[in-house]
C-alpha cells in the first residue's frame, strides 16, 4: 500500500478535530487518508481481581459468568468503534476526501500503529485518549509509547480545528532540525504558510550562521521566514515566542543534540505537549 495519512480516533473529544487535520494533510500532502480504530480486548484489572474472590463452590461458574461478559463488552467496542469509524468516513467527504478508509484491529493502539508503521507518511492523533478529560492534566500514555515507537512524523492535534496559516520550528542546527527545516521548505502540506525558526540559547556567530542557513532554505522554497535567537528556558521562551506570533502549530524534531532535546526524552515532553494549545508535528 502506497504512504498515507493515517489517523487515530476513538470516543475522545479529539476525534472530530483529528478528522478535520488528518483532512487538510490528506489534502495537501495529495495522499489518502485512512482512518484507524483499536479495540483492545485485554480483560480489566478490576475483574481480574474480582476472580480472585470467589468462593471455591461458585468459582467455576462465575468465571464463566464473567468470560461471557467480556465477549459481550468486546462485541459492544467493536459496534462502538464501526459506528466511530462510518461518523469519520462521513466527516472527512465533508472535509472533501473523495475515498476515505478505514481499518479496525483489535490489540493495543501502539503496537497497531508500529505494524501498520509501513504505510504511514504521516499519523494524526490527539494528546489525550477517551479514557483521559478534557480538563485532565494527564497526557496519556499511549501518546508517550506512541512518539517514543513510532519512526513517522507524528501531528498531535489539539480538540479544535484551525487551518494553519504560521508554523515555528523549534531549530538548534541538529542533524535532526536541519532535516526538520528541509522537509518544512519542501513539503506541500505547508505550501503558503509563514515560517518561522527559533533557536534557544546564546545569539553567537555560529547560532546566527545556523539561523541564517535555515531562513535562507526557507525562502528559497518560496516561504515568507523569519526567526530570532533567544536565551532562557527553552520550553517557556518556545511558549512566549508562539504567542507572540500568533502561531498556528508547532514543529520539533523529536530527537535533537541539545536542550531542545530535553524536550523529548524525558519529564519535559509531558509537559511541552500537554500546554500545547495548537498542533504540534513530531519529526522523527
Amino acid at each position: 500500500m502506497t504512504e498515507q495519512v493515517m489517523a487515530a480516533i476513538d470516543g475522545s473529544q479529539f476525534s472530530e478535530a483529528i478528522c478535520d487535520y488528518a483532512a487538510w494533510a490528506s489534502k495537501a500532502l495529495d495522499v489518502s487518508l485512512t482512518f484507524v480504530h483499536v479495540v483492545d480486548n485485554h480483560p480489566q484489572t478490576a475483574e481480574a481481581d474480582l476472580s480472585g474472590t470467589i468462593g471455591l463452590g461458585s468459582r467455576e461458574h462465575l468465571l464463566e459468568e464473567l468470560a461471557e461478559l467480556d465477549e459481550r463488552r468486546a462485541k459492544v467496542a467493536q459496534e462502538h468503534g464501526r459506528l466511530m469509524l462510518k461518523a469519520a468516513i462521513e466527516r472527512a467527504r465533508q472535509d472533501g476526501i473523495e475515498e476515505p478508509c478505514s481499518r479496525q484491529r483489535n490489540g493495543t493502539l501502539v503496537e497497531t500503529l508500529i505494524e501498520l508503521e509501513g504505510d504511514i507518511r504521516l499519523l494524526v492523533i490527539g494528546k489525550r485518549g477517551e479514557s483521559a478529560g478534557l480538563d485532565s492534566e494527564h497526557l496519556g500514555s499511549n501518546l508517550e509509547r506512541v512518539v517514543r515507537g513510532m519512526h513517522r512524523p507524528i501531528l498531535m492535534v489539539p480538540p479544535v480545528f484551525k487551518a494553519p496559516e504560521r508554523v515555528m520550528i523549534a531549530f538548534d542546527g541538529s542533524k535532526t532540525t536541519r532535516k526538520g527545516v528541509e522537509m518544512l521548505a519542501s513539503s506541500p502540506l505547508f505550501q503558503g504558510i509563514d515560517c518561522h525558526v527559533l533557536m534557544v540559547g546564546a545569539d553567537t556567530g555560529d547560532t546566527r550562521s545556523q539561523l541564517d542557513w535555515a531562513l535562507e532554505a526557507l525562502r528559497h522554497a518560496g516561504h515568507v521566514a523569519q526567526g530570532d535567537i533567544r536565551a532562557g528556558e527553552v520550553e517557556e521562551t518556545l511558549r512566549t515566542y508562539q504567542q507572540e506570533h500568533d502561531i498556528d502549530m508547532l514543529v520539533m524534531g523529536a530527537y535533537g543534540h541539545s536542550r531542545i532535546r530535553q524536550l523529548l526524552v524525558g519529564s519535559t515532553t509531558t509537559s511541552v505537549l500537554r500546554s500545547a494549545e495548537t498542533p504540534v508535528l513530531l519529526l522523527r
